[in-house]
C-alpha cells in the first residue's frame, strides 16, 4: 500500500519532477507534488511525495529528513490525513451557499 509523505523546507526552484527524482532513491515514487497558492500561482515552499509502500516511504524519510536541498534543509515525515473542511455552504448539507442574515448586504442597515 502506498504511503504519503509530506516534505517541507522547499528551496521554490524545486518542480514536481525533482522532487520525483530525487525521491526515487528511496524507492518506487507513485507521485510526487509541489504545492501552488492557488491565488497567485508561487510555490508556498513544501509539496507531497507518495511512496509505493511503507517500508519505502520510511526509508525516504530516513534518507532525506534534515538532508540540504540546494541550501535548505528539508522536513520529510509520514503526512497527516487531512481534516474534513467546514465552511461556505448549508451546515444541513445542502449545496447551497448559506446567506447572511439581516439586510443592507454588509452596509449596516436597509437601504
Amino acid at each position: 500500500m502506498s504511503k504519503k509523505l509530506y516534505v517541507g523546507n522547499l528551496p521554490f526552484a524545486v518542480e514536481d519532477a525533482d522532487l520525483s527524482r530525487l525521491f526515487a532513491q528511496a524507492g518506487t515514487v507513485a507521485s510526487a507534488r509541489v504545492v501552488l497558492d492557488p491565488a497567485t500561482g508561487r510555490k508556498r515552499g513544501f509539496g507531497f511525495v507518495e511512496m509505493s509502500s511503507e517500508d519505502e516511504a520510511q526509508a525516504a524519510v530516513n534518507m532525506f529528513n534534515g538532508s540540504d536541498v540546494e541550501g535548505r534543509t528539508i522536513v520529510v515525515d509520514i503526512a497527516r490525513e487531512r481534516a474534513p473542511r467546514e465552511g461556505g455552504f448549508n451546515r444541513d448539507g445542502g449545496d447551497r451557499p448559506r446567506r447572511r442574515e439581516g439586510g443592507g448586504g454588509g452596509f449596516g442597515g436597509r437601504r
